[in-house]
């Protein structure tokens, strides 16, 4: 599954050039060209690390990266021109994981995302989501609930572990296959309620009265925390 990065920066080119580089080396990039729609961005959607430049006009990175961690611990890496000490303080003080001063080559950012997210989740080669009797084992794309193995195909598996990656929260219909990583699949209107209704059958679930993956109308679709 790719792994979702948000880039925060008004440099179009910069954008261009960074997510051509990282979806070569399986990341998924989402980009927003200001502090205000970056922070929206991060709200409506999951993502595994944020990329944030510190000169943008109007709310600049610092103020960004202080508003990111009063509600969330994500990964952040600052993006910078400046040479100044004094902002990478300020940015690392304020919670910011690595400062990456620029130019910087991409390879370079790729490793430095790479050892900001083994700080951030050193379980995550041998990951495992558990939701209520629902536990996925991701590196060997296994499922089981209530200890009976559930076979998936792998575009429900994906989806499975985007529910699940946020239990009790609202996935949107239209986002749900690119939160899956699955920016492949061609969707049609019916697409994602197609595969959720698989989905359900597969893990038991009452498909006239859903109480593990419940429709949220006109929305999206939400895993439930506890067990149904």
């Amino acid at each position: 599954m790719a792994l979702r990065v948000l880039l925060i920066d008004d440099d179009v080119r910069l954008f261009e050039l960074l997510s051509s580089y990282l979806e070569q080396n399986g990341f998924h990039v989402i980009g927003a060209p200001d502090g205000p729609r970056g922070l929206a961005a991060l709200e409506a959607g999951t993502f595994d690390v944020v990329l944030l430049d510190v000169m943008m006009p109007g709310m600049d990175g610092i103020e960004v990266c202080r508003r990111i961690r009063q509600k969330n611990s994500i990964p952040i890496l600052m993006l910078t021109a400046r040479g100044d000490e004094t902002d990478r303080v300020v940015g690392l003080e304020i919670g910011a994981d690595d400062y990456v001063p620029k130019p910087f080559s991409p390879r370079e950012l790729v490793a430095r995302i790479k050892a900001v997210l083994r700080r951030a989740r050193p379980e995550a080669a041998g990951e495992r989501i558990v939701a209520g009797d629902i536990v996925i084992d991701v590196p060997g794309r296994v499922v089981t609930r209530d200890g009976a193995l559930v076979e998936l195909t792998g575009l429900e598996f994906d989806l499975l572990c985007a529910l699940a990656r946020r239990p009790g929260r609202v996935v949107a219909r239209d986002a749900l296959l690119s939160e899956a990583g699955r920016g492949d699949v061609i969707v049609g209107e019916r697409t994602v309620d197609v595969h959720i209704s698989h989905l359900r059958q597969k893990l038991g679930d009452d498909p006239r009265a859903p109480r593990l993956i419940k429709t949220v109308r006109g929305v999206g679709y939400v895993l439930a925390k506890e067990k149904s």
